[in-house]
């Protein structure tokens, strides 16, 4: 019994989200290409894909200022050649390198929905969406949105491989990306997306060969249990939340000067030290002398003040 691609395919349409199908039923088996994937492995992959479902629900909220939701529908492992067949043309598909793991992984959402995160980033209401490629200006918001949501994937699994996802060209059309042969077996992981009205099937195709010795390594096989997770996952609040309350010492600095030994021990009350910090480039916010914001000075009301404003390399970015 072959599995077709028709069979495994999820039609996706343009702003409607639909399902793979599913249930109790028998499941075609192909017995050229038995599946290596254990329902141990699929566990394991399972509880990092839900981490990451939550933590970029999280982030989509945040970031577009709309209610967004990702939920996990499932895993399974196809031939590229049939997860190619599956998506909706056209559709963007972000080629992502995720080192230390060899090769590359996919991740795709339907056009329509990353219209409207765009357009939530603008202000605007979201809504029915034109089909078309992006603008100049509209790529590198949706690559900025993709950049964070990759790294939510890094957090997600943190506990099986420590990856550094890095964003590379984005197509619509998934015949014109050739990251794996056809025949290459890769796993796919299904998400329910929902970002404001829009809804569809997002996806993410990772590499089999890659994957798998990671599963297989030592504590690869290790799934927690579910008490066992919460209690991890309340532990980490409980650090998160005393991290975010512990006080700091926070300095605005002007640029250092250099000063001979002999002028500092003769100066006295009154006299004028020019500081040569140019007018046009901000103050550094620092603790424990690390430099993590620029800030222009300023009051409110009687006290001193400062405007946290973008770093000069945020803003050549722009």
């Amino acid at each position: 019994m072959t599995k077709s691609p028709s069979a495994v395919s999820t039609t996706r349409t343009r702003g409607a989200m639909t399902r793979r199908a599913g249930g109790g039923g028998p499941q075609p088996y192909d017995f050229r290409r038995p599946i290596k994937l254990s329902r141990e492995h699929v566990r394991t992959l399972q509880i990092a894909f839900e981490t990451y479902a939550r933590s970029g629900s999280t982030l989509l909220t945040t970031r577009l200022r709309t209610v967004s939701n990702m939920n996990l529908l499932a895993i399974e492992q196809l031939t590229y050649e049939e997860y190619v067949a599956s998506l909706n043309n056209p559709t963007v598909l972000a080629a992502v390198t995720v080192e230390p793991l060899a090769g590359s992984i996919l991740f795709e959402i339907s056009l329509a929905t990353a219209m409207a995160a765009i357009d939530h980033m603008l202000g605007g209401p979201g809504g029915p969406q034109p089909e078309r490629p992006l603008t100049d200006i509209e790529l590198p918001l949706l690559r900025g949105l993709l950049d964070r949501l990759l790294d939510e994937m890094r957090y997600a699994f943190e506990q099986l491989v420590d990856i550094h996802p890095k964003l590379g060209v984005i197509e619509y059309n998934p015949q014109f990306v050739r990251s794996h042969s056809p025949g290459d077996a890769v796993v796919v992981a299904s998400f329910e997306l929902k970002v404001g009205q829009e809804e569809c099937v997002a996806s993410i195709c990772l590499p089999f060969a890659s994957i798998l010795p990671v599963l297989e390594a030592e504590g690869g096989e290790a799934v927690l249990s579910e008490k066992e997770q919460a209690a991890r996952r309340s532990a980490r609040r409980n650090v998160t939340a005393g991290l975010s309350a512990a006080p700091l010492d926070v300095a605005v600095r002007f640029q250092p000067i250099r000063m001979r030994t002999d002028d500092i021990v003769q100066l006295r009350p009154g006299d004028v030290v020019p500081l040569g910090h140019p007018v046009s480039r901000p103050l550094a916010v620092t603790v424990n002398d690390t430099t993590f914001a620029q800030a222009v000075p300023g009051n409110q009301g009687s006290r001193l003040a400062c405007l946290i404003v973008p770093s000069p390399t945020e803003e050549n970015r722009r």
